[in-house]
């Protein structure tokens, strides 16, 4: 697990003079004598080894006319399910996302169908899973989401450390000016999600080629960063 920090803060004194300071997407802060007032920023990321590997597979026929592709493509879509199922994959994890006859319109009467699943499957299957799909047809597959079983508990951990540390900057800041922090006057926060899905492109060139072992595929790991802005009275 790693974790990675950074962290600015900012204090704000009284002055005789009526005056306002604002960041981006936070409060307006009038500063006078009745306001005093000391902001902190932190920024907390975690990261996690993926739990779930969500694979997107799928294939499209050649073309021809709509009952003949049709016909073909229903073969094709119940060998790539069957294939799924016999090497462990529940029906459960296995999931329609699109199916579609499309027409070539620079042929007269041509047309092609095109389907696609998202499989979830153990992060150390994933390559096999891609494997069993393709060697039973599947023709447009590769990209693959990598997450944990509760996304929540992810995003809830980097807030907390976030919110832990915006909290302990503005002590620090506070003892080195002199001053004692005061109540909490206004907090936001925002969770980011870093997704790296592994293209398509490079297994149709997989499925060219007559390789004993299936790909060599390196989960990502999962992260979650959380910003947290926080403004305290000060004393």
């Amino acid at each position: 697990m790693m974790n990675v920090q950074r962290m600015a803060a900012s204090m704000v004194f009284a002055t005789a003079m009526a005056a306002s300071a604002q960041q981006i997407g936070q409060p307006q802060l009038k500063i006078d004598s009745a306001n005093r007032v000391l902001t902190a920023n932190a920024e907390e990321e975690v990261t996690v080894e993926p739990e779930i590997a969500i694979l997107h597979i799928g294939f499209e026929t050649q073309l021809g006319d709509a009952k003949s592709v049709y016909a073909d493509g229903s073969r094709t879509s119940n060998a790539i399910i069957s294939a799924l199922k016999q090497a462990g994959i529940p029906e459960t994890s296995i999931r329609s996302e699109t199916q579609h006859l499309d027409r070539d319109f620079t042929k007269p009467h041509k047309f092609k169908l095109v389907q696609q699943w998202t499989v979830k499957a153990p992060p150390e299957r994933a390559a096999e899973i891609l494997d069993v799909a393709i060697t039973a047809g599947a023709t447009s597959s590769g990209d693959i989401d990598w997450t944990v079983k509760d996304e929540r508990a992810l995003e809830e951990q980097a807030l907390d450390r976030a919110a832990g540390r915006a909290r302990e900057n503005a002590a620090v800041l506070a003892k080195g000016m002199g001053v004692r922090l005061g109540s909490l006057i206004y907090v936001s926060n925002e969770v980011a999600v870093q997704r790296f899905p592994m293209r398509a492109g490079m297994v149709a060139m997989a499925k060219t080629a007559t390789a004993d072992q299936p790909l060599s595929i390196e989960p990502h790991k999962v992260s979650r960063t959380a910003t947290v802005y926080a403004v305290f009275a000060i004393e």
